[in-house]
Formats: structure tokens, C-alpha cells, sequence
């Protein structure tokens, strides 16, 4: 998968790399799975850059949701989490979708007869996209 097939400018394959480490930084990171934690996040940005996780462990979000208050408040970097204030910038990120700026992936597409089938696959850990499924 290349990086303009996801929409994206660059794509960070986790497995491979950990962007966290690489002396890179970054403006925003919406994280989705949660594998590092929010010291590791929070080295990774760029000052006044934020962070934001909507999925991933229950622990992790824990963790950015008590723990990035302090770190916002002291490192100028905004760490949170999106299930706490749901809904809010919903507006920002369908600008993002209307403008081809985030494209969304479809890895497969099952029917609903076969949905446990897609939730095998999807516990198998090599998804590389979105999951649909068809009525």
C-alpha cells in the first residue's frame, strides 16, 4: 500500500518502524490502535501539535485521558482522547474527507452472512484498511 492509495502524504507501517523514536515530529497524530504510550506520543510531536486517540486499548485511553490533561498543561502539546467529547471536530475531519485529504481504505468486503469470517480476519492482525459489511 503506498502512501497515495491511503491519502496520505506519508504512511508509517508501525510494525516496521516506531515513529516515536525516529527524531521525527508531527503536527497531529490520531491514533487508532494505541501500541506505545502517551510519553511516546507526546515525544513524537511537534511543539503545539496535538494528539488525539479514538481507539485502541481501554488501558491506553485511560492513560491519555488522565495523563494528557497534565502533559497539556505543561508541555503546550494537547493530548486527549475522541471518545470523551464525542462529536466535537467531527466537522474538521469531514473536511478533511470532502477535500481528498483523508481518503478512506477498503481492505475487503464481506456480506453479513460472513461477518464472523471478517472477524476472524480482523483478529488475525493484517488488516490494511476498513472492513465492510454488506447487506
Amino acid at each position: 500500500m503506498d502512501d497515495v492509495s491511503v491519502g496520505a502524504d506519508h504512511v508509517i507501517d508501525y510494525t516496521r518502524e516506531d515513529f516515536t523514536r525516529n527524531g521525527e515530529q508531527y503536527d497531529l497524530i490520531i491514533d487508532v490502535a494505541t501500541h506505545r504510550s502517551v510519553f511516546d506520543y507526546k515525544r513524537a510531536l511537534s511543539p503545539g501539535g496535538a494528539y488525539c486517540v479514538i481507539g485502541g486499548s481501554q488501558v491506553r485511553f485511560f492513560q491519555t485521558m488522565f495523563l494528557g490533561i497534565w502533559i497539556s498543561i505543561f508541555s503546550g502539546k494537547k493530548m486527549g482522547t475522541g471518545g470523551a467529547k464525542p462529536n466535537e471536530g467531527l466537522d474538521f475531519i469531514l473536511e478533511l474527507f470532502e477535500v481528498g485529504k483523508v481518503v478512506p481504505v477498503i481492505d475487503r468486503t464481506y456480506p453479513l452472512s460472513e461477518v464472523a469470517e471478517a472477524f476472524r480476519y480482523f483478529g488475525d492482525g493484517h488488516v490494511k484498511g476498513k472492513i465492510v459489511i454488506t447487506m
